[in-house]
């Protein structure tokens, strides 16, 4: 069975807020994964309870059909965002630590690697 991630569910349900009518189809190629996938994916968020699918005109064709996200399905988005948004914080903020690093490392190498040059212009 495929596993949802929450970088995916999140793509996902933002992909069904922005267009509650798009296709399973164009779902899948927006996320770049299998139309089985895409199917699968939706299926369980519909057992979930955060998407609800269905006829959502009255025209006597049926073809018009919508994803929406449920109230629980808006608080499954946020809760999501709010804990990515911590995750890539914590990265940024580790990163920003390992370039400072970085470049007090680089700073103390050229002043070191200049340290010799001066000893030995200073001898001549």
């Amino acid at each position: 069975m495929p596993v949802l991630t929450d970088p995916q569910r999140l793509q996902l349900l933002k992909l069904l807020q922005d267009e509650p009518q798009v296709s399973q189809r164009d779902l899948a190629q927006a996320m770049g994964v299998s139309l089985g996938k895409a199917n699968y994916c939706l299926k369980a968020l519909m057992d979930k309870g955060l998407v609800k699918f269905g006829n959502f005109r009255k025209n006597p064709d049926k073809r018009q059909y919508a994803y929406l996200l449920t109230p629980a399905g808006m608080e499954e988005k946020t809760r999501i965002t709010m804990a990515f948004l911590r995750r890539k914080v914590a990265e940024y903020e580790a990163l920003e630590k390992e370039i400072e690093a970085l470049r007090g490392d680089l700073n103390s190498a050229r002043s070191s690697s200049a340290l010799p040059a001066e000893r030995q212009s200073g001898r001549q």
